[in-house]
């Protein structure tokens, strides 16, 4: 447990919201309002969590702390005080869970940025200033053409998805009846199997 949230107080707080959500369906009446110290303590959650060492450094880090709040406040109702007696690991599940999705969508548009920029052409560019020879030249996208290094992830991705679908059955039986052959054959060189 946390020192910055009180898990027991936390907990008594999820019953008496549970309570009031099931009594507000009960009679037919819009969800009640998430309290403020429920909020409080989520928001706390979310904020100390992006300080671990494998999200501290993300410049992207108060997006992901709003995700984690936002994925907090839809699943607030799947949360059972009668199955668990502990919401801060439930909520800091989720929030971690949403800190990973987030960093994998701006992985992502990270991609696509930097493939458009090793991909464009001068063409783009043909407002600006000419050299003697009438050529477009833009020493920024030269330097980010040639020395942009990023992880093709998504071709990586796709490449092996593309190996999984093709192995089949067959490829199975026969890589290992090929294993068990070179096993065999390994035996037999150290003298471990007689003729």
């Amino acid at each position: 447990m946390a020192h910055y949230v009180n898990n027991g107080e936390f907990l008594i707080a999820m019953k008496e919201y549970r309570a009031s959500v099931i009594d507000a369906r009960e009679k037919g009446l819009p969800k009640p309002m998430v309290s403020n110290y429920i909020g409080d303590c989520i928001l706390k959650i979310a904020t100390h969590l992006s300080y671990k060492p494998n999200f501290i450094n993300y410049t992207y880090k108060d997006d992901m702390i709003l995700d984690g709040i936002e994925n907090c406040i839809h699943y607030i109702d799947n949360f059972d005080p009668d199955k668990s007696s502990n919401p801060f690991a439930y909520f800091t599940q989720i929030i971690y869970y949403a800190f990973i999705r987030r960093i994998a969508k701006e992985k992502k548009h990270s991609y696509i940025k930097n493939k458009l920029i090793q991909n464009m052409s001068y063409d783009a560019f043909e407002l600006q200033e000419q050299d003697e020879d009438g050529h477009f030249h833009n020493a920024y996208l030269d330097f980010m053409q040639s020395n942009q290094q990023f992880d093709d992830f998504i071709e990586r991705k796709a490449a092996k998805r593309k190996k999984k679908k093709e192995s089949t059955l067959d490829d199975f039986i026969e890589q290992n009846i090929l294993k068990d052959d070179i096993e065999m054959k390994d035996d037999y060189d150290q003298g471990n199997i007689s003729t």
